[in-house]
């Protein structure tokens, strides 16, 4: 599928990048750019996973959820009374 891409500032990102990785075709260096970014885009753990991952380590430690709810006292510890 051919594409066209236009815009000075595109230009200017693909020659830096180019000049950078010594890329002399400036396909295979938006070829290479896209590649990069979505690899780690794809290796980036989720929030929830993150999320997940804390709870457990908490769960581990001892530290579990009572069920009460800590409005009043975070709004005492802001002085919101």
């Amino acid at each position: 599928m051919t594409m066209l891409i236009k815009g000075d500032e595109i230009d200017e990102l693909v020659a830096k990048y180019c000049a950078l990785t010594w890329v002399k075709n400036k396909s295979e260096a938006v070829r290479q750019a896209l590649a990069a970014q979505i690899a780690a885009l794809a290796a980036k753990e989720s929030l929830a996973d993150r999320v997940a991952a804390i709870q457990r380590r908490a769960a581990a430690s001892g530290i579990l959820a009572d069920g009460r709810d800590d409005k009043a006292f975070m709004d005492g510890m802001w002085g919101e009374d």
